[in-house]
């Protein structure tokens, strides 16, 4: 008997689509609403969207132009223990309501002003839920930080993978050593202190990393985005995420007309960088409106994109992508386990590896055989684009879907077309719900970090021990 349940087990983990995903995958389609359903929407499809904490640890200790955070998150305490509870509370309702498998951000404020055993915590917390996590961090930390985070108290590791996204932008003030930063260009040596003390983690102590590079984009910065990306390409960040900001937050830090500058002005920037059009529907991810992304790689100092939507070949991949491989989990899967999930699929449907063959022999030529030959290493970089909505377009938008109510406002009603198809969920145990970050952010924070207030008030400080000290 134990053999056949160990049998039973062993074909479950190699199904090439556990159940509970191809479930999850399909409620999240039949969720998302009609203009989003395209051949090549990614959520339903391959995943079902992208998610993040909330109310954990709001404070930060840096001052940005603008900040999506309410003006009450800085009077919050940073308490470890709080966060490691809300943390996995919310993850097993997304683990519940979102099936096995995701991509989840532990986003507050500055995740470094957490303990590193509670950080940790959380971190294992939520990859026990299925989720696969991403710390957020303005990048103003220390290598020893990083080593307590990923040790444990013995010295041994106790996270074998990191995933950091790092911000930096000139709108960010109070960072150690550039204050103010009076250009974009000036904070590339903070970008790749950044990116090194990861690769030294990786040589000391064989931790490997992913990590991504945010930017928030305001008039006052946009022509600056092909340069960060040409000077930062090669730093070791994977993703390049650039985010055209909105008025949301507190509203005291909004210093520019920001819907001066378009997100087709924004992505023309990235193109600009990355030295090539970037293709963003071939694959995409919820409302155009919202996200653009590109996945590629380089190799040495040319882009190039995995599929081009204007290739019916690269579209036809895509389809049968999704057709066969749709529902297979590639991260967070152990590579054996990977390849018997594969090798099924290939044995039922043998076309898959001819597809895959043709598709590599039009990346190959269009490559370029010297080329790959002189440079000998591809690196895989993704861009990014996430445009967030204004906290007075959502507030209504949203309260009208409460009551089950298409607005007849034409900016509104684009707002719940928006706010119904957002990849990026935030979970509330408390009510059972799931809600989109717009919606967070612009409605629910300003209450819930009053509340937050109450209950991890700051500490007390005399008068006589007060001292200036850095901007938070």
């Amino acid at each position: 008997m134990r053999a056949l349940a160990r049998l039973r087990h062993l074909e479950r983990v190699t199904r090439p689509v556990d159940p509970e995903t191809a479930a999850a995958l399909h409620t999240r389609w039949e969720q998302l609403p009609e203009h989003v359903r395209t051949p090549g929407q990614t959520l339903g499809q391959h995943g079902v969207g992208c998610e993040g904490t909330h109310g954990v640890f709001p404070r930060c200790n840096l001052a940005c132009t603008p900040c999506y955070h309410s003006r009450d998150a800085n009077r919050v305490r940073v308490d470890g223990r709080h966060t490691v509870e809300q943390v996995d509370a919310q993850m097993r309702l997304l683990r519940r309501l979102r099936g096995p498998r995701a991509h989840a951000q532990l986003i507050g404020g500055e995740v470094s002003l957490l303990p590193p055993d509670d950080h940790a915590e959380a971190l294992l917390g939520m990859a026990a839920q299925g989720r696969q996590p991403m710390s957020m961090t303005h990048g103003d930390i220390d290598y020893d930080y990083l080593e307590a985070l990923v040790l444990d108290s013995a010295g041994q590791s106790r996270l074998g993978r990191v995933s950091f996204a790092g911000h930096f932008d000139m709108l960010m003030f109070g960072r150690r050593g550039i204050e103010r930063p009076p250009d974009e260009a000036s904070l590339n040596p903070y970008r790749q202190r950044f990116t090194a003390m990861f690769a030294l983690l990786r040589r000391e102590h064989g931790v490997r990393s992913f990590l991504a590079h945010n930017m928030t984009v305001t008039p006052a910065n946009i022509d600056q985005i092909a340069d960060v990306i040409r000077d930062c390409r090669e730093y070791g960040f994977g993703m390049f995420s650039f985010q055209p900001a909105a008025f949301i937050g507190d509203e005291r830090r909004w210093h520019e007309d920001y819907r001066d500058a378009s997100g087709d002005e924004v992505w023309a920037q990235i193109e600009a960088g990355a030295g090539t059009r970037l293709p963003f529907r071939a694959l995409q991810v919820g409302d155009e409106r919202c996200n653009r992304t590109t996945w590629g790689f380089y190799v040495g100092p040319d882009y190039f994109p995995v599929l081009d939507d204007e290739n019916p070949a690269d579209l036809r991949t895509r389809d049968r992508f999704f057709r066969y491989l749709g529902g297979v989990s590639f991260s967070g899967t152990p590579l054996p386990a990977l390849l018997v999930k594969l090798t099924r699929v290939l044995a039922r449907h043998p076309s898959v590896a001819v597809e895959f063959v043709r598709w590599i022999a039009r990346l190959a030529r269009r490559v370029g055989v010297a080329r790959l030959l002189r440079h000998r290493r591809i690196r895989p970089v993704t861009f990014v684009m996430h445009s967030f909505m204004d906290a007075a377009d959502v507030a209504p938008a949203w309260e009208a879907m409460q009551r089950g109510q298409t607005s007849t406002e034409p900016r509104i009603a684009a707002t719940q077309q928006r706010l119904a198809a957002c990849s990026y969920a935030m979970a509330h145990p408390e009510t059972g719900e799931l809600v989109p970050a717009c919606v967070q952010h612009s409605v629910l924070d300003p209450g819930e970090n009053i509340a937050l207030r109450r209950l991890l008030p700051m500490p007390a400080l005399r008068r006589d021990s007060l001292a200036p000290g850095r901007i938070g």
